[in-house]
């Protein structure tokens, strides 16, 4: 049984389609279904259930492809091992729930700070993809919440805690006030995310707590989306405090502090539990061991005010 076979494999299970496989692995057709049939006679199961075209993977298969992806992670990590040097020169891939990307810029410049030669590549995914993620190897990382909904069979790094702002723009009735209580943001006509992502659920939960409903004419899973519609006039938002970071102190957006309760959040980093960690994984976590993102925060929104 051969590495590559095993590569081919779990492209054929990603792809689902023979050409479009073969395609990605630059090889052809017939030699794709050849190395298959190969990995069959080796481990002596079918995998692929067969027809004109494709249309799964039998029992067997499914079990493979979760043993073929950390075999193949495995091998990875074994020849950056093998490689040596200073510093870590594979990709390190991350996936980072959208409360937390205004965050991931902290953790690129102290993992490339450390490792020049590597790349990084950042998935925007709900924390259940991260989850699905990191069981199937398909990430070396991930920045999640750890409190609300906690991974599962993770190693947990926390490096700051999230608060909330209704944000606004600068002609709404709230617009002068520093503090409002949730019960009365969640009267407004807000744009808010999804009920996929877990900071939608966050906030649901704060408003079953107050014994209210959150109505939101306007959802999307994308805060991007979401400071659109802010922007247009019309509605407002829930954020976390941290996307003030990304969104600047403007003339058209005014924040307000959320209040009774003040409502917190642990984020953090999420790895595999398992031993030993990959290089990638372990250099993460060494990287942010001491990290204080709050701190980050403060620093950059000072620098942004001595700008002004």
């Amino acid at each position: 049984m051969l590495v590559r076979h095993l590569s081919y494999f779990v492209t054929l299970a990603g792809e689902k389609h023979f050409a479009r496989a073969a395609a990605r692995c630059n090889i052809t057709q017939p030699t794709l279904s050849a190395a298959i049939r190969k990995l069959e006679q080796d481990l002596e199961v079918r995998l692929v259930v067969r027809g004109h075209r494709f249309t799964g993977l039998t029992a067997e298969g499914e079990k493979l492809l979760v043993w073929a992806r950390q075999i193949l992670r495995d091998y990875d990590s074994l020849r950056e091992d093998l490689g040596g040097g200073s510093g870590l020169t594979g990709t390190l891939r991350l996936g980072v729930i959208p409360a937390a990307m205004p965050s991931v810029a902290f953790l690129s410049a102290r993992f490339m700070a450390a490792h020049p030669a590597a790349r990084i590549a950042i998935q925007s995914l709900t924390s259940r993809a991260i989850q699905r993620g990191l069981d199937a190897f398909e990430l070396d990382g991930g920045l999640t919440y750890l409190e609300n909904e906690p991974p599962e069979h993770c190693r947990l790094l926390p490096l700051y805690r999230e608060r909330y702002v209704f944000v606004t723009g600068p002609d709404h009735p709230f617009a002068g006030r520093d503090r409002l209580g949730w019960a009365e943001a969640f009267t407004q006509t807000l744009c808010l995310l999804s009920e996929d992502m877990q900071n939608r659920r966050i906030l649901n939960k704060v408003a079953s707590g107050l014994g209210v409903t959150v109505d939101a004419p306007v959802v999307s899973n994308s805060f991007l989306g979401v400071c659109a519609h802010i922007r247009q006039g019309g509605w407002s938002s829930i954020v976390p405090h941290t996307f003030l970071h990304v969104l600047g102190a403007t003339p058209d957006l005014v924040s307000i502090d959320l209040v009774d309760p003040v409502h917190t959040q642990s984020v953090g980093l999420v790895l595999s539990d398992r031993d030993p960690p990959s290089p990638m994984a372990a250099a993460l976590l060494a990287c942010l061991r001491g990290a204080d993102f709050e701190r980050d925060f403060a620093r950059e929104n000072a620098r942004v005010d001595r700008g002004r």
